[in-house]
């Protein structure tokens, strides 16, 4: 069950990626799964129990790619980077990734069921985030880790929609993060 259950999360993911959420359809999935509209609901019960799933699927996918490289750091800083800049990687899994975050969290403004999760996601990055820079500098650093995961999700909006090239949100964000960590004098 696992694995069809995937299936259907990693279609999701491509059809929201390139179609958004607002005229998703179960049907446009089921397509791109190769299954059933039918097996969709037996494991998802309706539309809002796929986005809610699917928003799960997308951060954990995200949390693995930027654990993975944030694994090769030498020091907090180094690790903090490369969590952070996991987000910004021109790959096919971080832009259907990154596409469809975006998409969830503006599709939250109008789904009400879809707020509680996307809050919730988004406290564990920050917290994950605010756990290494505590490591570097301590005091301030849930603050610092808001800021800079609301950093990089603009910037990855940003980049994503073409108004920004990637080299110019990663200079941004290499920036900031020195601002972040200098200002308490590290």
């Amino acid at each position: 069950m696992f694995e069809r259950q995937q299936k259907i999360l990693e279609a999701a993911v491509r059809v929201i990626a390139r179609s958004g959420v607002r005229g998703l359809r179960v049907e446009k999935i089921a397509a791109e799964a190769g299954i059933s509209t039918s097996l969709i609901y037996y494991h998802f019960t309706n539309r809002a129990g796929l986005l809610r799933k699917t928003l799960e699927f997308v951060s954990d996918r995200a949390a693995a790619y930027t654990e993975a490289a944030a694994a090769e750091a030498a020091d907090p800083r180094a690790e903090l980077e490369l969590m952070l800049f996991g987000e910004l990687q021109d790959t096919q899994a971080v832009r259907e990734n990154s596409t469809a975050w975006g998409e969830l969290r503006a599709s939250a403004v109008f789904t009400p069921e879809l707020r509680e999760p996307l809050a919730e996601s988004t406290r564990i990055w920050v917290d994950e985030v605010a756990e290494v820079i505590r490591r570097i500098e301590g005091a301030g650093a849930e603050d610092a880790a808001e800021r800079l995961t609301s950093l990089v999700e603009g910037l990855s909006e940003r980049w994503l929609s073409g108004s920004m090239d990637l080299d110019r949100a990663r200079e941004l964000l290499r920036g900031a993060i020195a601002l972040e960590l200098d200002r308490a004098g590290t």
